[in-house]
């Protein structure tokens, strides 16, 4: 998905704002929080927690010492922190199950948000080891407490068995749980499983429903998806005009595969007027972006001189970068200009 990398951001981002939380006030003033903490106070024994974690000399055992005090008293950020320690072996000794015990009693007290960090912990550079098993079982726990996140990464995870056996069926069990809570990616994903029948049974007209919720929250992919159901006339009556407002909607925001259907519109000219040079700007951009098919396109028009100045050196260039990029007809058609 195109928007992973700027998901996983914002997870990273909440997770190192959860181990860094030191208040200014009072990182400024050790000896008073010290004293607070020893009183038992526990907003103090996790300050001082974060504070021997990261922003005064490092001190992981102190950190540990800290954290545990504040976890025993229910502490859910405690028992948060404390558990990626005992999972690192920072400061304690290295427990796979105390590490669970507290990530445990983080779910227990039903925080979906943080449960869901747990999880994806074992997916990102966190300073743990990738495993996608302990992923799914915490991402599980939050998604069934109804965190959307949780339920469209695991929908993604059963989808493409990332770590674990692929299962379509849980997959779009997960996508329509997100789906249903307007998660636009989750939308996309599950219409794509509608048109296919993975996972479920083939409904082009439940494609095209969710297709076009993902649509109206503006998901470039879903705009796509959309014009190729209208122009196949899939759970929709066939309209090349809509076809190519929709491939035109998502041309215009990059989409490379849009690109490259809105290009052949304009060739053959369906559901727009024929015109040769917009069919070749779009196979260009597409082109330009890597698209097999569009540089294969491209070249053919300019070995054949359609469209374009007949240029032999140009149409096998073309046909060079489609057989890079995995197009066997690529290849065929540049090894006979060799």
């Amino acid at each position: 998905m195109k928007n992973l990398s700027s998901l996983f951001q914002k997870i990273i981002l909440s997770l190192s704002l959860l181990m860094v939380s030191v208040t200014p006030a009072i990182s400024m003033n050790l000896i008073e929080t010290k004293k607070l903490a020893e009183q038992g106070d526990i907003d103090a024994q996790f300050e001082l927690g974060s504070m021997y974690g990261s922003s005064i000399e490092q001190n992981y055992t102190g950190a540990a010492k800290w954290y545990k005090k504040a976890a025993e008293q229910g502490d859910i950020r405690s028992q948060y922190n404390l558990g990626i320690m005992y999972e690192q072996g920072n400061g304690v000794k290295r427990s796979y199950a105390e590490a669970s015990k507290w990530f445990q009693k983080v779910v227990d007290q039903g925080d979906a948000e943080m449960t869901f960090n747990i999880g994806m912990l074992y997916i990102l550079e966190s300073g743990i080891d990738y495993d996608a098993t302990k992923a799914v079982y915490w991402l599980k726990k939050s998604a069934n407490q109804g965190h959307q996140l949780a339920q469209y990464n695991l929908g993604l995870y059963y989808e493409n068995g990332y770590g674990i056996e692929k299962n379509y069926i849980e997959a779009a069990k997960w996508y329509k749980k997100a789906a249903e809570q307007d998660d636009a990616t989750s939308q996309l994903n599950l219409g794509l499983m509608y048109e296919v029948g993975n996972g479920v049974e083939q409904n082009y007209t439940e494609a095209v429903k969710w297709f076009q919720k993902a649509v109206d929250q503006g998901n470039v992919d879903a705009k796509y998806s959309l014009g190729t159901m209208y122009e196949a006339g899939n759970g929709v009556e066939q309209n090349y005009t809509a076809a190519a407002y929709w491939y035109q909607e998502a041309a215009e925001q990059s989409d490379e595969y849009a690109q490259y259907s809105l290009g052949k519109m304009y060739e053959s000219g369906n559901g727009v007027e024929q015109n040769s040079i917009k069919a070749v700007y779009w196979y260009q951009e597409a082109a330009n972006r890597g698209f097999a098919k569009a540089q294969y396109r491209l070249g053919y028009l300019y070995y054949v001189g359609k469209d374009v100045q007949k240029n032999t050196a140009s149409a096998k260039e073309w046909f060079d970068k489609s057989c890079d990029n995995g197009l066997q007809e690529g290849c065929n058609a540049y090894s006979e200009l060799r």
